[in-house]
């Protein structure tokens, strides 16, 4: 959080955990739960969107109800890490829609990337076709997922 923008009070994180867990509350039993009337919780609300701690609200997607129960974490090494080869890398990530997540890593090796897709054919077409021709991709190892455990996206908001 930037130093120009003021602390979060526990009324400001209650809210961000209701949200977190339900997302299309009404904004009256938002402000039951966390025991204010609805004026200042909009206000708040509001005030968090426009902070930019609140980015957006979306629906959360069964991705086995959608046929995409096959998950693999992919490390990836680069042949080059100047700036200008991690941003072509970056931008040819986001053209691939299989690629969930992608995160630079600090340690052995430069990204790791969570790809879905349906099953381990498909997931083998996307590898040979688009991962493998990613710019300046050196190797890659893939990890698949057997099971997600835990999977709550943002929840320590203590």
């Amino acid at each position: 959080m930037p130093n120009d923008l003021p602390p979060l009070d526990r009324h400001d994180r209650a809210i961000l955990r209701v949200l977190a867990a339900e997302g299309r509350i009404p904004v009256a039993e938002l402000a039951r739960r966390i025991g204010l009337s609805k004026t200042p919780t909009q206000a708040r609300l509001r005030r968090l969107e426009q902070d930019g701690i609140i980015t957006g609200y979306r629906a959360m997607l069964n991705p086995i109800r959608l046929g995409l129960a096959h998950v693999a974490f992919v490390e990836v090494r680069l042949t080059d890490t100047r700036e200008a080869a991690l941003r072509q890398f970056n931008a040819a990530v986001r053209a691939i829609p299989e690629i969930e997540e992608c995160h630079m890593i600090a340690g052995g090796f430069d990204y790791l990337l969570k790809v879905r897709t349906a099953d381990m054919a498909s997931y083998r077409e996307v590898m040979a076709d688009r991962l493998s021709a990613l710019p300046h991709v050196a190797n890659t190892s893939t990890y698949v997922a057997m099971e997600a455990v835990k999977d709550t996206g943002l929840a320590n908001l203590t």
